[in-house]
């Protein structure tokens, strides 16, 4: 039997030959059909520069040289820190070359004002046509800072460190020196553990037992700080409080409100009767120990007991005044 895939096999099988041709004309053809191509490309890009630059150059005009948007008034806040050329200052602007709005970088301002350790926070914006605005919130100041060990010495100028409600340490302003001037002085030792450095919080823990101090003798009288001189931890259970008129107050770490209470019943008993107290210890609820400044000066008081006064007057008042704190 005769098979019948013979004809179909020679059917399929079929040789495809490829021929390219090139020649001098053709690749000069594609040659130039690349580059025309590559020219078109290039003008696109031409001209989007060319609109960019165009846009560049009509903001610079419309808003950069725009003598209207030139920099005219800075908006500062009242505060106690800084002022207006403070903030030029700052933010290295040169007002002799007539800056614009737009040249200002306002975040960078911001941060820059917000690093100064008297500034606790500090917000700038632009308002047009040529406001800079500046709103900056100023540490509020609680004490000055002595350690003379660590190069704090005992003054109220500017330049002296002062210490805010938060525990923040920082060098005082030229601006606030006036209206910290009548401030208490909080007295440190050196902590080579906790330095005192200006924009940070002190960490000592002499710091808080001087605060709740001068918390509470603020909560009894509003006006203390204007009669208190210092404030300082002397040992691990008493502080020393001196006022204004150099009497010196022993405090526990603790019951600082009976304590004020008995001192101001002292002090005022002491302005009636015309006499100065040179020392009391507040400790002890009863039978307070006093000595007073005489013409012959009394010995110092101690923790345990009273010395006796010199004469016979100031016998007499001392026994008047621990009888009166003794009632409180």
């Amino acid at each position: 039997m005769k098979r019948k895939t013979t004809k179909l096999r020679r059917h399929s099988r079929q040789s495809v030959l490829h021929v390219r041709v090139l020649s001098p004309r053709i690749a000069w053809f594609e040659f130039l059909k690349v580059t025309g191509r590559i020219t078109k490309l290039a003008c696109v890009l031409a001209v989007l520069v060319a609109i960019g630059w165009g846009v560049w150059r009509g903001v610079r005009h419309a808003f950069y040289q725009n003598p209207d948007f030139r920099l005219q008034v800075i908006d500062l806040n009242p505060n106690p820190v800084i002022d207006e050329i403070g903030v030029t200052e700052v933010g290295g602007i040169d007002l002799t070359k007539d800056p614009s709005l737009f040249d200002l970088d306002v975040t960078e301002l911001g941060e820059k004002l917000r690093q100064l350790p008297e500034i606790a926070d500090a917000h700038v914006e632009r308002h047009l046509p040529g406001t800079l605005m500046v709103r900056v919130i100023a540490r509020t100041p609680k004490a000055w800072i002595s350690c003379p060990d660590a190069g704090f010495s005992k003054t109220r100028r500017a330049g002296g460190m002062l210490v805010d409600h938060q525990g923040f340490a920082y060098h005082c302003p030229k601006l606030q020196a006036a209206a910290a001037a009548a401030l208490p002085v909080i007295e440190l030792s050196v902590d080579e553990e906790h330095p005192i450095l200006s924009g940070s919080k002190i960490r000592q823990p002499q710091i808080g037992h001087c605060f709740r101090l001068l918390d509470s003798a603020r909560r009894a009288d509003p006006e203390a700080t204007q009669w208190i001189e210092s404030v300082r931890q002397v040992n691990e259970w008493s502080l020393l409080l001196v006022t204004r008129e150099g009497t010196s107050a022993t405090f526990s770490l603790g019951d600082h409100e009976r304590q004020i209470d008995s001192l101001r019943a002292a002090l005022d008993h002491a302005g009636e009767k015309g006499y100065l107290i040179s020392t009391i210890n507040l400790i002890p609820k009863y039978n307070i120990p006093i000595t007073l400044r005489d013409e012959a000066t009394p010995p110092r008081a101690i923790p345990v007991a009273a010395p006796e006064p010199a004469d016979e007057g100031s016998r007499r008042r001392a026994r008047d005044l621990s009888n009166l704190l003794n009632r409180n």
